[in-house]
């Protein structure tokens, strides 16, 4: 059943909403919802309103609001690179971490976490990842472009095959790494939003405004992609532009998100067809309801992460694909009932 935009965007927005007062006043430490949330604007506007320690007021300022604010950004990407790839490749399979773009991304990240100098791991780790996934989505692009199209079976295998050569790598680089980066390259590769730094957030801002503005731009185009590439050539497009600057701007956004979180799967996969399902196909729509979906489910997943198992933390990588991963079977069960694979 298709539902009004303007209901599913207002009952995403409260969820965010909502999501967000969760993120911020959930956790180990156990601190009233109340006092947590007066502990920002006190920081905003220099009130002393909340009735908290100084070291309760950095748990929150220091933790919890920042990681709250870069799940928002990293869902709000991945989920909008999902819709963008699934359109481009007019396949519902397709997705930054299936088709093994966000693992080459890792690996350019991974590279320069240990062999870049200390001093410019911040600015190195996005440039690697940028790279590595840019150059990650044009093979896997370039194999899977046929006469007919872009093939479904090639574009997955070569996505398996992308992913198990950046395994590798990764598995090359982390033997040579001390004990101490071995443990953070190991959560990092789960997906972990611990590390969250001032410039990867001001990054990942910079990338989706930057992002959502130029998919914006691009709705239609996406929309005549639907029909073929034939028939959006005769619609006036330039389809092979089109094509390397969607997948410019998704390496952007990818390579930022990874350098961020480290790997966190399925957040592109299974956003889109949630919103598909509710709205329709339209790319206009579809792109910023999925923007504002896909930072819901990151922030609620990381949430769960924190709460599971007290006080320790599950990867939240893990709770995606423990999310994702029956999604994606179901709908490789759904293609081949179609005769599409």
């Amino acid at each position: 059943m298709r539902l009004s935009a303007s209901i599913v965007a207002l009952v995403l927005l409260s969820g965010l909403a909502l999501g967000g007062v969760l993120s911020i006043t959930t956790g180990p430490m156990a601190l009233s919802m109340y006092q947590s949330l007066l502990v920002p604007f006190d920081h905003v506007f220099g009130w002393e309103l909340a009735q908290l320690q100084d070291y309760q007021r950095a748990v929150i300022m220091e933790m919890r609001v920042p990681r709250t604010l870069l799940s928002i950004l990293t869902g709000a990407l991945l989920a909008q690179c999902g819709v963008v790839m699934q359109g481009l490749f007019r396949n519902p399979l397709a997705d930054p971490g299936i088709i093994g773009v966000s693992s080459g991304a890792a690996v350019g990240a991974v590279f320069a976490i240990t062999l870049a100098p200390v001093a410019w791991i911040e600015w190195s780790t996005p440039v690697g990842a940028f790279l590595a996934g840019l150059a990650t989505t044009l093979v896997v692009y370039s194999l899977a472009r046929t006469r007919n199209g872009t093939s479904v079976t090639i574009l997955l295998l070569a996505g398996v095959a992308l992913a198990a050569f950046a395994g590798a790598a990764i598995g090359l680089m982390s033997y040579f790494a001390s004990d101490q980066d071995l443990r953070s390259l190991s959560l990092w590769q789960m997906g972990s939003l611990t590390s969250s730094s001032d410039i990867g957030r001001w990054l990942g801002l910079a990338a989706l405004v930057m992002t959502a503005v130029q998919f914006q731009r691009r709705a239609l185009a996406l929309n005549a992609m639907l029909l073929g590439e034939s028939e959006a050539r005769h619609l006036g497009i330039n389809v092979e532009r089109l094509k390397l600057e969607l997948i410019l701007m998704t390496a952007v956004a990818v390579g930022v998100a990874v350098a961020n979180t480290g790997v966190i799967g399925f957040v592109g996969l299974v956003v889109p067809h949630i919103v598909r399902m509710l709205t329709g196909p339209d790319h206009r729509l579809l792109l910023p309801l999925s923007a504002v979906c896909g930072a819901l489910m990151l922030l609620l997943a990381d949430t769960l992460a924190r709460v599971l198992v007290p006080p320790a933390e599950i990867p939240v990588g893990i709770i995606t694909a423990l999310i994702g991963a029956p999604f994606f079977l179901g709908l490789l069960i759904k293609q081949r009932s179609l005769g599409r694979l």
